[in-house]
């Protein structure tokens, strides 16, 4: 695949070169505009259209340098497509391509689920708005059972293939597997705020499995992440702060992953919308270009307007800018360090078992009977059709429209 690169004759430059002057910035704010604008479908259309561009069109990276980055990017916590942009900026004219391809890749999501937001969250928006909301909201429980079923396999295969240091047998890494599943499931469902502990501790569990048990002693570090959970001070902006930097620092495996601790923010801790306007974000964050922390946008704008949007969404894709700035020349040594794939291997079944868990209560905040037909509907579209996402929540919101319009309860 690298033939398609024009200088394939020479080796390619060293991921620890974070510069090419022939690529200008105006270049890379066009080009990560134009990936912000039409990346649609989420992380697997973001790095197929940042893989086009990169290797495929204008030979920029060497393909397996951009896999290495897409390895490494899905190791650090955080929405993994929108560190991959940040890094290919870096990648190309250092920490100014970097900041500059983030934002142009995150901003126009960010005002299309703004403009949305304030449509859908209006204190008295037309009836045809709350049936689109009802019936997009409807599909998201099945949204994060079809994101779940999508990780299952690449982790399944991890977790046999990096088994213990002599040890043969495959059937003790499968039964840790379902373990950690099982509980991230369970914490999900029943204890939204607490979750990241549990898929802290399946992590270290896995470390002490693969390695010496004083090597798992520095398994203290999870208590400072759970100590500032009871310390913030309640509602405000310091609220708000705190709680877009958990969706931005500790979604390990993807957005969906914190949707349990963001809806226990938003929904009941400091009550900044209702369940089911949660759902309206949720859904929204999905239909609109960009990764579903987006979401935590929306939260913004119902704790504090515009500016709470604003300031949620640059709190939590912060973290994302900061592991590129500041450790992409480090991705190599992170891939081949094993504390932090044996983390991993344990840490990724309990988020998808988080994920899938957190279809749960986003089930229960449906309050019409019309609406768990149009989740089945929409599980039947994801699962066994094997349809978009995209497309499932703009079918539903359009049939929200027609129950809307037949005075059906919408609301």
């Amino acid at each position: 695949m690298t033939s398609q690169n024009p200088h394939a004759g020479a080796p390619p430059p060293p991921a620890t070169s974070p510069a090419n002057p022939r690529v200008a910035l105006r270049v890379i704010a066009q080009q990560w505009a134009r990936i912000g604008i039409t990346g649609f479908g989420g992380p697997p259309a973001h790095i197929s259209l940042l893989r086009q561009l990169c290797v495929e069109q204008r030979g920029w990276i060497a393909a397996g340098e951009f896999e290495d980055a897409i390895a490494a990017c899905n190791m650090l916590p955080g929405p993994a497509s929108t560190q991959l942009a940040i890094w290919c900026g870096w990648r190309l004219r250092a920490r100014a391509g970097a900041l500059l391809a983030g934002v142009c890749f995150i901003s126009p999501g960010l005002i299309a689920i703004l403009a949305l937001a304030a449509l859908f969250l209006e204190a008295h928006p037309p009836t045809w708005v709350l049936g689109a909301a009802a019936g997009g909201g409807a599909a998201v429980p099945a949204v994060a059972l079809h994101a779940a079923w999508g990780l299952a396999p690449a982790s399944w295969a991890r977790i046999q293939d990096a088994k213990q240091p002599g040890s043969g047998a495959r059937r003790p890494a499968r039964l840790r597997w379902i373990g950690y599943a099982l509980l991230g499931g369970t914490a999900a469902a029943t204890i939204g705020p607490y979750l990241v502990l549990v898929l802290l501790g399946c992590g270290l569990l896995e470390i002490l499995v693969r390695t010496r048990p004083h090597r798992a002693a520095h398994g203290h570090g999870i208590l400072p992440l759970a100590l500032p959970a009871s310390t913030v001070v309640a509602g405000g902006l310091g609220a708000l702060v705190w709680t877009a930097f958990k969706v931005g620092a500790l979604s390990y495996g993807g957005g969906f992953v914190i949707i349990p601790l963001m809806q226990h923010d938003a929904v009941t801790r400091y009550h900044w919308m209702t369940a089911s306007q949660f759902l309206d974000a949720v859904a929204l964050g999905q239909v609109t270009p960009g990764p579903v922390v987006q979401t935590v946008a929306v939260v913004g704008y119902a704790a504090a307007g515009v500016g709470g949007g604003l300031l949620a969404s640059v709190v939590a894709f912060s973290p994302s800018f900061a592991f590129i700035l500041l450790g992409g020349d480090r991705f190599d040594a992170l891939r081949r360090n094993h504390l932090v794939q044996a983390f991993l291997t344990g840490a990724g079944p309990s988020v998808i078992g988080a994920i899938a868990g957190s279809a749960i209560p986003l089930a229960l905040a449906l309050s019409h009977g019309w609406q768990y037909v149009l989740l089945a509907a929409a599980a039947l579209w994801l699962l066994p059709a094997r349809r978009g996402v995209v497309s499932a929540l703009l079918l539903a919101g359009a049939c929200g429209i027609v129950v809307a319009l037949t005075r059906a309860p919408v609301s």
